[in-house]
């Protein structure tokens, strides 16, 4: 997927239409932050896993590689960075594979590159999603691979071909998507009954090598662009009239597997899967009761199959020369998405796209290329350094971890058997007043929207976000007054923290014996990328309580760790002297420590 409807575009479109963890309890401007270790925890939801969309650039010069995917070598170089344990989604291409059908070798090598990675996933533990994309030439209603097929029965056969081979001879952990983006004409140029027939064969051959090979063969789509869209353009106040419930109908009519179901969500807004919906509960409780009404299981998977931070441009430099700013909103997105009820995410892209032959240029990758060289020549962003953090994580997390109190700081506390690793994010978002009424418009009735509307057309809305206007004075329904009014207290909030950073006092409690702390950071100083080195090292000799102080500056990611160390502190002191040549005496507190590294203070 490479053009989208952004949340605010789909808004503009609309418009013009505590043991005791208490996480970030606030003192003024500060913050504090105390974890009981000994405190309830639950295994980590998968959705935090560093998962992502292996998508990019969109042109090699080998043929056999699959052109819309990133270079292999940004994918090797995530699998040894990261692991393959997490879910990917890789657009599976009909029409490229097909092309090569006269160069058996060629097709055999690009089938292959597939699998490498299709391997590697599965025996990670990790989930592939495959999104069945493009009709092969002859296929087509036209001669154009977004076009919906003639013949239905030979495109079931097509698909159960692949699946046999993929899912059943090699048996690769594949979950099969339908499509991309069909509510969108640059990808499939259809009507809803065509993507229907498309669906309606891929699950019946899932179904069918299911019930011969005694396997799960899970398949799902529709990967609409926003979870509201259809095919001829709706919005949030008639979501019944979405291709997601479309699907979900049409699969309980003729009996159809429906194992998950996708859509994409680009937005600036971390809580942009929080948004509200007529029915007084927001999209994602709402689609649980559309699967429960239609006799599916409520908890079928709900994937955000495409992701990213956006704000409906192809090229942005948060995401770019200033990508700390998304990375900040990664783990705040997560946890987000986490709250709302999804599954699982897989962030878009791997690498960015530019110099292909579709002109598509969009620097959404983690990754980004200098298309100038032969040989490969790219580098990471401050993007990839969040999914590292993300990789660090433990495989427990603290219960009380996921009731923070703070609109923009955040926090993610996990352990392991040895290990206490805790993310700390500062996202602003500086769109919040418009994102929070594009969250809660469900909720106004027809008159409200419409005065809504005028108040944007005008300009009214920005000069009361700025307060240069009295919301008091106009007359408004009591409930519209309500909602601008929050707005306004968002905005002057997000204001007040986008520029200043905010203190965070940490307490670690019931945590004894000797610790190797360290901690990583991303922020304005990290820019377009750095090296994922940790900016602090300490070794630590604690008896209960461990106390610290952070600094979150303003689209910052920090992530603390505590390694338990087997052996005595002084030993490791010791060989800190040799090392170095010195070292500080440790103190003779219950928090004492000796330094390792500050790479902060050699700056």
């Amino acid at each position: 997927m490479i053009k989208r409807r952004s949340k605010i575009a789909v808004f503009s479109i609309f418009m013009l239409a505590l043991g005791v963890c208490r996480l970030f309890g606030q003192q003024e401007d500060g913050l504090d932050f105390t974890l009981d270790i000994n405190s309830a925890v639950t295994p980590l939801p998968r959705i935090f896993r560093p998962s992502i969309d292996l998508s990019g650039r969109g042109a090699h010069r080998d043929a056999s590689w699959p052109q819309g995917l990133a270079a292999q070598e940004v994918v090797d170089l995530w699998g040894k960075d990261i692991g393959f344990n997490g879910v990917y989604r890789m657009q599976y291409n009909l029409w490229e594979i097909n092309q090569l059908a006269k160069d058996k070798d060629a097709q055999d090598k690009l089938l292959g590159n597939y699998e490498n990675i299709m391997r590697k996933v599965t025996e990670a533990g990790g989930v592939i999603i495959l999104d069945i994309f493009s009709t092969p030439a002859g296929l087509g209603q036209a001669l154009d691979k977004k076009s919906p097929p003639w013949d239905f029965r030979a495109f079931k056969e097509l698909i159960k071909n692949h699946m046999r081979n993929l899912s059943c001879v090699k048996r690769y952990n594949i979950w099969y998507e339908v499509w991309s983006a069909p509510d969108l004409d640059d990808f499939f140029l259809g009507r809803k009954q065509e993507y229907m027939n498309m669906y309606r064969a891929v699950a019946e051959a899932a179904e069918e090598l299911s019930v011969e090979n005694k396997i799960y063969i899970p398949v799902g789509g529709p990967s609409v662009s926003w979870w509201f869209q259809n095919l001829d353009s709706n919005t949030i106040v008639t979501a019944e009239r979405s291709l997601i419930y479309e699907l979900i109908k049409f699969c309980y009519h003729y009996h159809l597997p429906l194992d998950f179901i996708s859509w994409h969500a680009y937005s600036s807004d971390p809580k942009a899967e929080l948004e509200n919906t007529l029915y007084k509960n927001n999209a994602i409780a709402l689609m649980r009761d559309w699967l429960s009404y239609f006799g599916f299981d409520k908890n079928t998977s709900l994937i955000i199959d495409e992701w990213n931070y956006d704000s409906n441009a192809n090229l942005l430099p948060e995401r770019q020369e200033r990508s700390y700013v998304a990375a900040s909103y990664i783990p705040s997105r997560v946890k987000n998405m986490h709250k709302a009820g999804i599954n699982y995410q897989t962030y878009y892209s791997l690498e960015d796209f530019r110099d292909n032959k579709e002109g598509v240029t969009r620097n959404t990758g983690a990754f980004s290329f200098d298309p100038e060289y032969s040989a490969y020549k790219g580098a990471p962003k401050a993007v990839y350094n969040a999914f590292r953090m993300l990789g660090l994580l433990g495989n427990s997390m603290f219960t009380s971890s996921l009731k923070p109190a703070d609109e923009f700081a955040g926090v993610i506390a996990t352990k392991s058997q040895d290990r206490i690793a805790v993310i700390f994010y500062n996202y602003i978002d500086t769109d919040v007043a418009r994102n929070y009424l594009s969250r809660n418009i469900a909720g106004l009735n027809g008159a409200e929207r419409k005065v809504l509307v005028n108040l944007v057309r005008s300009g009214k809305f920005e000069e009361l976000m700025s307060r240069q206007a009295d919301l008091t004075k106009m007359r408004l329904t009591k409930k519209l007054k309500t909602v601008l009014n929050k707005a306004q207290e968002l905005n002057d909030l997000a204001a007040k923290h986008k520029s200043a950073p905010r203190a965070v006092n940490i307490n670690i409690k019931n945590i004894k014996g000797d610790y190797l702390y360290q901690r990583y950071v991303i922020d304005k100083l990290c820019a377009a990328g750095c090296d994922f080195t940790p900016a602090e090292e300490k070794l630590l000799t604690v008896s209960d309580l461990h106390k610290e102080i952070l600094t979150l500056e303003p689209y910052s990611v920090t992530m603390i760790i505590f390694t338990r160390q087997e052996k005595p502190v002084q030993q490791e002191a010791s060989a800190a002297v040799t090392a170095e040549g010195s070292a500080s005496a440790p103190g003779q507190t219950d928090n004492s420590t000796v330094s390792v590294k500050d790479k902060t203070a050699q700056e």
